[in-house]
């Protein structure tokens, strides 16, 4: 999808040089030095201090139904994960080396319950959905929306509910938004690839259609990044994941969440006309089943998210 020059700046860093203090810092700001200030280790070890490590998938136990559905021989699958976001998004401990996250703990608990080994691979957001044509890996999960414009590529598994919102700095005269109008004339700061920079690359005619001053879309790859542009006022607002941006805002201080704007069901990602989408299924619906969905949705604090049922790519939620 592409965007004219006047209504995008793109800002990629390349993902190589983040560093695991770097990527801590998304889940607990250090204020306007942002990343690469001298307060970053003191960063890093406070967001690492943030994020949940109670165990609650170690006790998953294989389900022989479920198992079954998976195609014969499949013993292991590839999973590559979007790093470099928040929690409940994937992101490091202090060790800078182990993955913690909600799509983590959904992955080794559907694994699990199918019996299989899980090979760990590390990605940009927005490199893996691309990748799962070429069979570089057999699954994504990084908080992937399903939306109709996605479905005609990728088969989705869903596992959780979440959406679109917005979050700015606590002096901003925005309150809840519910049209994109509102947001004319502002820098708008978003993650590279995703669903949110597809949702304002489609709606930027609409400023002019009102005879207002377009709003500006700037991209990251990196979401200490993202928060840093806000806190430092080179951005006006964030678009992001609802569960992302209240956890982001209940730890920096001086920014405020804007409420929900669109939902979307989440899911594991695949390449298309996978066979591996009923297993998944089953496992997902087992683990509603036996309690430890409730157990992983508690631990990151997205109870509101939990869904009833696991579905093979529905269709794009309407609101």
């Amino acid at each position: 999808m592409r965007t004219s020059p006047h209504t995008r700046k793109r800002h990629l860093i390349p993902f190589a040089l983040i560093s695991s203090a770097a990527l801590l810092l998304s889940a607990c700001g250090s204020g306007a030095g942002g990343t690469g200030s001298g307060g970053s280790v003191a960063g890093a070890a406070r967001a690492a201090a943030k994020i949940p490590t109670a165990d609650v998938v170690s006790g998953v136990r294989e389900d022989p139904a479920a198992a079954r559905l998976l195609p014969p021989g499949v013993r292991s699958l590839t999973v590559a994960y979007a790093v470099g976001g928040a929690p409940p998004g994937t992101s490091y401990l202090g060790d800078g080396k182990t993955l913690a996250g909600q799509d983590v703990d959904f992955a080794q608990a559907v694994a699990k319950v199918l019996g299989i080994g899980l090979k760990t691979r590390q990605a940009s957001f927005e490199a893996i959905l691309p990748a799962l044509d070429s069979g570089k890996y057999d699954l994504g999960a990084g908080n992937f929306g399903v939306t109709d414009e996605r479905r005609r590529t990728i088969d989705f598994v869903t596992y959780i509910n979440d959406g679109q919102g917005f979050a700015a700095r606590e002096d901003s005269k925005l309150g809840k938004v519910t049209d994109l109008t509102q947001l004319c004339g502002l820098n708008i700061a978003t993650g590279a690839g995703t669903t949110f920079e597809a949702t304002l690359e489609q709606n930027a005619h609409r400023c002019a259609d009102a005879g207002e001053k377009p709003y500006k879309v700037q991209t990251y790859s990196e979401s200490g990044a993202l928060w840093s542009s806000l806190q430092q006022g080179r951005s006006d607002v964030v678009m992001s994941t609802i569960n992302g941006l209240r956890y982001a805002v209940a730890q920096q201080p001086g920014l405020k969440f804007l409420d929900e704007f669109h939902r979307l069901d989440v899911g594991f990602a695949f390449k298309k006309g996978t066979k591996l989408a009923p297993a998944f299924r089953a496992a997902v619906n087992r683990l509603i089943s036996d309690g430890t969905y409730a157990k992983i949705l508690a631990k990151w604090g997205t109870t509101a998210s939990a869904i009833r049922t696991s579905r093979i790519s529905p269709p794009e939620l309407r609101s």
